[in-house]
């Protein structure tokens, strides 16, 4: 017998006529909701990559971008260069380990304090330890350079004040390079572990209660049911906002460092991470070429450190990874 041939296409076989147009026909309400960001993304993300190619030409105001002399790989040969004592591997080395102690002691301690409010009992005592851990994310980094001007400062700096009224010598912070590690990172905390604080809050509050009254029922007092409940329910949000924050390992707070530091010389070899030093060629030598080789330097090390630390993740609990 012969078959007979169909005119329309089996149920569920293919797409209908249209394709990926009648798709966003059908979807156009969420489409609408999305095409903002797409917008800003294009704009202010992808149209501003075509800068890269400062990178490899030695920028003059005259021939401008497309015009200027190409030279390759030049500027990067100037930012590389020196091995050991480049300026490369000081800013990596820099700004690497200070996002690694903001990112990962920044978010335990978040953790841990949202944690503590979480089990207290006084409602007004509660609130204002909230807003008090807060309130500093609000303060201006050129208020909180400030601060740590009248902190530290030599002559007239509340810490030297004090260390006089004990009998003991001052101290000149703002040169000894060696303490500012501990310096910045303070303020960092100080600064970021409320904000923080409010995500692990919001984890903490969307467990089931009922685990906790079984858990009460079974004999558990307060610190096996963080240990054993709150703690671990809590992991999936922690690996999650690591992640996210490593793909920013490379930038580091300029504003911060900037603020604290500024231009000071003597402490450049603990405080200068990439951002400053890209700020400087800019706005110091007027060196276009290598500010934009150290940019695309850093992002391209910073894309190659989220990939191995979402494979990793991948590997050892695959249902935390990002992608």
């Amino acid at each position: 017998m012969k078959k007979k041939k169909g005119k329309g296409r089996a149920v569920g076989g293919g797409k209908g006529k249209g394709g990926f147009f009648s798709e966003i026909w059908k979807k156009r309400t969420l489409y609408a909701m999305v095409l903002p960001a797409i917008i800003y993304f294009v704009l202010f993300s992808y149209i501003p990559m075509c800068g890269i190619y400062y990178a490899f030409i030695n920028y003059n105001y005259v021939g401008g971008l497309f015009h200027s002399p190409f030279v390759g790989l030049a500027n990067f040969k100037y930012f590389f260069h020196g091995g050991m004592d480049s300026p490369v591997w000081t800013l990596t080395k820099n700004t690497v380990l200070y996002n690694i102690v903001f990112i990962f002691l920044g978010n335990a301690l978040q953790c841990l304090v949202a944690v503590l409010l979480t089990e207290m009992t006084g409602k007004f005592f509660k609130r204002f330890s909230q807003s008090s851990i807060l309130l500093p994310y609000f303060v201006s980094f050129v208020v909180v350079g400030t601060i740590a001007y009248n902190l530290f400062n030599y002559e007239f700096g509340v810490v030297n004040a004090i260390l006089g009224k004990l009998g003991l010598e001052a101290v000149n912070f703002y040169s000894t390079p060696e303490i500012w590690p501990f310096i910045i990172v303070l303020f960092h905390l100080w600064k970021g572990i409320g904000y923080g604080t409010i995500v692990y809050l919001a984890a903490i509050m969307g467990i089931d209660r009922e685990i906790y009254e079984a858990a009460k029922i079974d004999g558990s007092n307060v610190f096996k049911e963080i240990r054993y409940i709150t703690l671990p329910l809590l992991k999936p949000t922690f690996i999650m906002l690591v992640l996210f924050n490593l793909g920013g390992i490379m930038r580091g707070q300029f504003e911060l460092f900037y603020q604290l530091v500024g231009r000071n010389g003597q402490l450049f070899p603990t405080t200068d991470i990439i951002d400053t030093y890209i700020y400087r060629s800019l706005t110091i030598n007027f060196n276009v070429g290598v500010s934009t080789a150290a940019g695309l330097y850093q992002s391209v090390f910073g894309l190659v450190i989220v990939l191995f630390t979402n494979h990793m993740v991948k590997r050892i609990d695959p249902d935390n990874a990002l992608f």
